[in-house]
């Protein structure tokens, strides 16, 4: 399978379309995983007419690999472990509070760094679309789903443009629905799914977010750019 998305703003889009049954709902929120996950949400949240939103997610890196997730934790406390991963690398309960605290600090900064002083969205009741850039374990979006659910939502649906072959079944039960664009067997990481797939910058999500707190409710969007 070739390059599926120029960028995030292209898969954004995308995704859009395979969410269309819900455009003007009045009840929508749309939640976006920073960093890579805002791009995204922004384009779905423009074309669905919803509110957009943040929900802080980092991932516990392995000691010695930092890119191989070994859970992830959410605002709100949440923490999802993968206890495989765990027994498999005989990560030490020390090595895991070392980690979770330098986590927990960054996730501190960026909540301050994108939200200043302004409360979440309100979600309670309302159907909510929590999006990300694509999806490899799905730690991340566990954690966030924990969090989620605290917040009392109506339903709740997971979105991302590209995840692998059944997925969907790590999260019946705990998401109402799961839509993604692509769903390859063969799936070495998400990145391949993208010809741009550059870090997402801070300024970028806070742009993101400055325009959409200017949105007009039920009203066609404006662009990031």
């Amino acid at each position: 399978m070739g390059r599926q998305f120029r960028d995030r703003g292209d898969a954004g889009r995308q995704l859009a379309e395979a969410l269309v049954d819900y455009r003007g709902r009045d009840d929508l929120v749309v939640l976006a995983l920073p960093r890579g996950g805002v791009p995204v949400a922004f384009e779905v949240a423009r074309a669905l007419h919803a509110t957009l939103d943040i929900l802080v997610v980092r991932k516990l890196g392995a000691p010695d690999e930092q890119e191989l997730a070994m859970g992830a934790i959410a605002s709100g406390d949440a923490l999802h472990l993968e206890r495989s991963v765990l027994r498999q690398l005989q990560v030490s309960d020390t090595q895991l509070a070392v980690v979770i605290a330098r986590e927990r600090a960054e996730l501190a900064r960026r909540e301050l760094a994108y939200r200043g002083e302004s409360p979440p969205v309100p979600v309670q009741g309302k159907t909510v679309i929590v999006v990300d850039d694509g999806m490899a374990t799905g730690s991340s979006m566990q954690a966030a789903l924990s969090a989620l659910r605290s917040r009392h939502p109506a339903r709740i649906v997971v979105a991302v443009p590209v995840s692998p072959a059944g997925a969907q079944t790590e999260f019946e039960g705990i998401a109402h629905a799961f839509v993604s664009v692509v769903q390859p067997d063969w799936f070495m990481g998400i990145s391949q799914f993208y010809m741009d797939f550059d870090q997402t910058t801070d300024e970028e999500v806070s742009a993101c977010l400055a325009i959409a707190r200017n949105w007009e409710p039920d009203q066609p969007k404006g662009s990031a750019g």
